[in-house]
């Protein structure tokens, strides 16, 4: 899907680099090891955005979700073990911290497009997947072709179509049953494909 590789390139490269992370780091951060923790804070960011970003298609408000996370980390962290738990786990507080912003976006304007708007995006379509997109233009994107998706489809499509977890995965960090996943999942990609058919 076109959607997919259009949100993917900009951000994958620095996500599968940080996606390791070094559980002798995590247990120096337990023991209150600052200067480490600014270290951790640096790995886990980019994925966290990642996530954040394709999920509110918002960079402001992506960026107010990391740094709720990385406070959330800090309160925390003395409960992780393992590297993997840390992963999972970030990913979780992510998913539910995006939650939040969108329960307050219900009480705000919804955001209307307009022809210019789609304009744009059948523009970067046209020219193909391999063109840049600004932050602005890729926000626009995600606005539109995800607003009709309720909080847990577009959860479930950017774990899985934009971040390629396994529905396992994804059922471990939303709370939800595999079952579930799969329905979210399969909703949400209608209702994406309906959109673009419909204006591009």
């Amino acid at each position: 899907m076109f959607f997919t590789l259009l949100l993917n390139r900009r951000l994958n490269s620095t996500i599968q680099q940080s996606i390791l992370i070094d559980i002798k780091l995590i247990e120096e951060c337990r023991g209150g090891n600052f200067n480490n923790f600014r270290k951790l804070v640096e790995l886990t960011t980019p994925f966290a955005y990642s996530v954040a970003f394709r999920m509110l298609g918002n960079e402001e408000q992506a960026k107010d979700v990391v740094q709720e996370t990385m406070i959330t980390i800090w309160q925390k962290l003395k409960k992780i073990k393992t590297s993997e738990v840390y992963k999972t786990w970030i990913y979780r507080v992510v998913v539910n911290k995006c939650y939040d912003q969108m329960r307050k976006r219900k009480r705000n304007p919804e955001f209307i497009a307009d022809e210019l708007t789609w304009a744009l995006i059948a523009n970067k379509v046209s020219e193909g997947a391999s063109e840049a997109l600004e932050n602005s233009e890729t926000s626009k994107i995600i606005s539109l072709l995800t607003e009709r998706l309720s909080p847990k489809q577009k959860a479930v499509f950017v774990l899985s179509d934009l971040e390629g977890m396994s529905n396992d995965k994804i059922s471990e960090i939303t709370g939800i049953s595999k079952s579930a996943v799969k329905a979210n999942l399969y909703h949400a990609r209608k209702s994406i494909s309906e959109r673009v058919e419909k204006y591009i």
